[in-house]
């Protein structure tokens, strides 16, 4: 006979859980027969004792099996997924789906909304006019096979023990546990039917993780538990220590990322981050031979506007106007606010505090502090400056678009405070610090 308290005052005491009543746990966690105190005291016994490897296989793989898991017979590419750990200014799934689709891999991209200081790719898609995010799976299947790639929301299907156990972990402290984290993460990402998969593990001052040896060690055991479940895995980990472009806001950063589609402008750092990434996934999903060629590949499409038409089709696809490419200005608004933000002396931009700019977005109304929380696409930076930039006295560092112009002078006040000055020229910081393999 099952008990659930058994195994709770098991891993209490630092032992281990069976991979089948694991299974059996989570199973309740689904079905409502485990309490969410019951769901409690085992995430906060996890969050002390830890898992084992084995332990945490077995808990990914018992989340991802508790709802729907995707399957993809007779297509003619990998199936691939990507997923980041969140940041400011971060627009990557954007771009690298529609790219990715472009070069013959198949991605069902389903993200999630921004929370707290970092921004979420279903917002941003849906600062378009029209454009829908929930679709029931069958219809994300379709359109992943006849176009390539889909950009959706996860619906209750996927992984629903995950969405059950996240809210009790959410009220109980004890979000910050590898295990914990590795499970919610691969469930939800595994269940779209993976043949690879590529993380965006984030460090730094706008990271979840801030301190490198913890987003390190969050990617190594993210590779190696899915690999474990039969996906093919790799990570990049990234610097948060500034916005990854120069616009953090939902209608500002599609604006950039639109640019970078038609090759208006790319920032360097976002190119090295999408590159990377791409790169890494059309060589685990066989589409190149090499990270070189996969880099050949990649900026062929942009050069050619075959990722542009990808993405220009899936707005179609997912009731967006047909013609935004070439009429932005008719339907992506504009906050009533928009004046620049001078700099009140001369010097190196030397620091940045990526989460308080990220938290001022959210001031301003364009995140949310709970789920449920409506935003305002309109509002946020863009033209943000980046540490090694020089700046004299006067100059913008940044514009602030604003609901009103109190909301103005709050923000102005806020970000000049989070922007640090000195007088020779800092070290230029790394972008992608390290690939993670799990081998």
């Amino acid at each position: 006979m099952f008990c659930v308290e058994t195994w709770i005052n098991r891993k209490r005491d630092g032992k281990t859980i069976p991979g089948a009543e694991i299974s059996r746990l989570v199973k309740g966690i689904a079905d409502g027969t485990v309490t969410d105190a019951q769901i409690g005291a085992f995430t906060m016994a996890v969050r002390y004792q830890g898992m084992d490897q084995s332990e945490q296989t077995s808990l990914t793989l018992a989340m991802r099996d508790s709802g729907s898991v995707l399957h993809w017979g007779g297509l003619g590419g990998p199936i691939l997924g990507k997923h980041s750990t969140g940041g400011v200014g971060d627009w990557t799934s954007i771009v690298l789906a529609p790219m990715i689709a472009a070069c013959g891999g198949y991605i069902p991209m389903i993200s999630g909304r921004g929370l707290g200081h970092t921004g979420g790719t279903l917002d941003k898609l849906e600062s378009i006019p029209g454009y829908r995010v929930q679709f029931p799976l069958d219809k994300v299947q379709d359109q992943v096979r006849r176009t390539g790639m889909a950009m959706v929301g996860q619906g209750p299907e996927l992984a629903p023990a995950d969405g059950r156990m996240y809210a009790v972990r959410d009220v109980t402290a004890t979000v910050e546990s590898i295990p914990l984290i590795v499970s919610s993460i691969l469930a939800k990402k595994l269940a779209e039917g993976l043949d690879a998969l590529v993380l965006d593990v984030k460090t730094g001052n706008g990271a979840f993780m801030s301190k490198y040896h913890d987003s390190q060690k969050l990617a190594q055991n993210l590779c190696h538990t899915a690999m474990q479940s039969g996906t093919s895995c790799h990570a990049l980990i990234t610097d948060m220590n500034q916005p990854l472009g120069r616009a953090a806001g939902n209608v500002l950063e599609l604006q950039e990322a639109i640019d970078f589609l038609t090759g208006v402008r790319r920032h360097p750092r976002m190119e090295e981050v999408i590159f990377g990434l791409a790169a890494e996934l059309l060589t685990l999903g066989g589409l190149a031979e090499s990270r070189e060629q996969a880099v050949l590949q990649l900026q062929s499409v942009l050069d050619s506007g075959a990722a542009t038409e990808k993405f220009a089709q899936n707005i179609n696809e997912q009731g967006g106007p047909v013609d935004l490419l070439e009429n932005q200005k008719k339907y992506l608004l504009k906050a009533p606010v928009v004046r620049p933000l001078e700099a009140s002396s001369s010097g190196w931009i030397s620091t940045i505090d990526t989460r308080a700019l990220g938290m001022i977005v959210v001031h301003l109304g364009g995140g949310r502090t709970q789920i449920e929380d409506t935003i305002d696409p309109r509002v946020g930076f863009s033209g943000l400056c980046a540490i090694g930039d020089r700046i004299e006295e006067g100059q913008p560092l940044c514009m602030i678009h604003a609901d009103s112009e109190q909301d103005w002078k709050h923000a102005a006040a806020l970000a000049s405070d989070a922007m640090g000055f000195e007088e020779q020229a800092p070290r230029q910081p790394v972008v992608v610090y390290e690939l993670i393999t799990g081998e």
